[in-house]
């Protein structure tokens, strides 16, 4: 794969990856990417990209019991040769997935950048100059992001999630033949 054949999304969740810190905003890239299933080759990919951010966000909050149990999966559900089309390093990004979850499972567990392997000169160039429109500063320190980033789910509005989640309800209880949540009998 090019790096004008990687998807928008991929070059957008690394610069941010890379340039904010913002796992948060890593995950929410990467999320509705997936979802979209744009190309349903690589959706484990996706899903393992969306772990890693995730697990960075919570290591970096110190709360490892999340982190620990995430990047096991991500360790676990990396693909090297899927990721190697990607423009990483396959066995270098699962390896340093085991590791970290290793690492983070002992005594003294204490969160570090974790620098994905890209490999692709033209993926990392397209990333840098992503970053760059973005005014991010490349590979920025995680614990330099600031407490809005570090923090960034306390802020966030969850309304359309909540509304989200009861649409769901609503939907789960009526394929069951039950009546809707909230009416009455």
């Amino acid at each position: 794969m090019g790096a004008a054949e990687y998807p928008q999304a991929y070059i957008d969740y690394l610069a941010e990856y890379y340039g904010s810190r913002d796992y948060f905003e890593c995950h929410e890239i990467m999320e509705e990417y997936w979802k979209e299933d744009e190309l349903p080759e690589f959706r484990t990919c996706w899903l393992v990209l969306i772990r890693i951010a995730v697990c960075q966000y919570h290591s970096r909050r110190g709360n490892w019991s999340g982190a620990v149990k995430l990047m096991g999966k991500a360790a676990a559900e990396a693909e090297p040769a899927l990721f190697d089309r990607l423009g990483v390093d396959g066995g270098e990004l699962a390896e340093l997935l085991g590791r970290t979850a290793q690492d983070w499972s002992g005594p003294g567990a204490a969160y570090r950048d974790l620098d994905l392997p890209i490999r692709d000169k033209r993926l990392l160039d397209a990333v840098r100059r992503r970053c760059a429109e973005l005014g991010y500063t490349w590979a920025l320190p995680g614990l330099h992001a600031g407490e809005d980033v570090i923090h960034r789910h306390l802020t966030r509005d969850r309304e359309e999630v909540v509304a989200a989640r009861a649409e769901s309800a609503r939907r789960k209880a009526l394929s069951r033949g039950l009546r809707e949540p909230g009416t009455r009998p």
